[in-house]
């Protein structure tokens, strides 16, 4: 068991800095969709955008909570606080709640629009973000994070 005054263990700074790695490529596309930056968005199709530009308030306000949570749930991590913990769970529910909206209630034909990328990448966000609270909690009960 390791308590806060103890030296960090190694794998909290690789598991934290490539966490906020990660996270920091989710920050980025929120950041570039969200403000509508015209060289990111040049890469998507004219309907890819449109499917953007439809995005209800309720949905932004979700995909914020997935990609914030996450980062700050890595910066936490990194600090050693119990409440990244939290963080990646807050992150979990607006994964799952996005990935309802995207496949189930937005009306959109996802894999028409964008091909098997969606699916892909949802997949990957959400089971890396169940690992890292699966992660945290593990280090929060070992005393690790506090």
């Amino acid at each position: 068991m390791s308590d806060r005054a103890g030296a960090t263990p190694k794998h909290i700074w690789i598991v934290g800095g490539l966490s906020l790695l990660w996270n920091s490529l989710g920050a980025f596309d929120y950041v570039m969709t969200r403000t509508r930056n015209a060289e990111y968005l040049a890469q998507f199709t004219p309907e890819q955008v449109a499917y953007f530009d439809a995005f209800p308030v309720g949905m932004g306000i979700v995909w914020a909570l997935g990609v914030w949570g996450s980062v700050a749930g890595s910066l936490l991590l990194l600090a050693r606080s119990r409440h990244a913990v939290g963080l990646f769970g807050l992150s979990l529910v607006g994964i799952v709640l996005s990935a309802i909206w995207q496949f189930g209630l937005s009306g959109a034909d996802i894999q028409r629009i964008f091909g098997v990328v969606p699916i892909a990448m949802t997949t990957a966000v959400f089971l890396i973000c169940l690992m890292l609270f699966l992660y945290t909690r593990r280090q929060r009960a070992a005393g690790v994070l506090s």
